[in-house]
């Protein structure tokens, strides 16, 4: 029931135990989503609660999840401000939490952050900060993090995006140093007029 406003305030055993805890996002930085943490609500104690707890974000980073560019664009389309979602805890560096991240699509489906920015293309797979990487836990996302990439990747979506056939004789040409020189010498050509 308590409210956590800092990283720091999670006990260690949360973290171990890899809990999830539900927020309303605030906002997405360069550094990871702004999290209001909201905690389990019992209808008296918490009115009480609400006098003294403190105001503060938590931030949430993509656990296993390396984004590129186009990854933080997506993320503030589909993310909306004061959108529910569920974090679970896998580790803690710093002021930062690294966690799966869970949203609701509809009435009963949730879509797991992590994986659908892999799925996209709009991300790469990296390591799992804060579990050990011998634990089953470590593996067992690791290797669903891998699927998700590699479905992008078969499909060429996003980050590996292949060029077409064209697209790629195209830069060779304009690229080549004969074709370079026959373009500055008729510029010079046009400008000697």
């Amino acid at each position: 029931t308590a409210k956590f406003t800092s990283a720091l305030d999670i006990p260690v055993e949360f973290v171990e135990k890899n809990v999830k805890l539900r927020g309303k996002l605030h906002r997405i930085t360069e550094k990871g989503l702004e999290v209001e943490h909201i905690p389990i609500s019992i209808p008296f104690i918490t009115s009480i609660q609400r006098k003294w707890q403190s105001k503060g974000l938590l931030l949430v980073r993509l656990a296993g999840v390396e984004l590129a560019p186009s990854g933080m664009a997506w993320l503030q389309r589909e993310l909306k401000p004061k959108q529910m979602m569920w974090f679970q805890l896998l580790g803690r560096e710093d002021m930062a939490l690294e966690c799966l991240v869970l949203v609701n699509k509809g009435r009963f489906l949730s879509v797991c952050l992590n994986e659908e920015i892999l799925r996209q293309g709009l991300g790469r797979t990296a390591r799992i900060e804060g579990l050990h990487h011998d634990s089953r836990l470590y593996w067992k996302l690791h290797k669903r993090l891998l699927r998700a990439e590699l479905k992008a990747l078969k499909k060429n979506k996003g980050i590996w995006k292949e060029e077409s056939f064209s697209e790629r004789i195209g830069d060779r040409i304009s690229n080549n140093k004969f074709v370079q020189r026959l373009k500055q010498f008729v510029s010079w050509l046009r400008s000697s007029r």
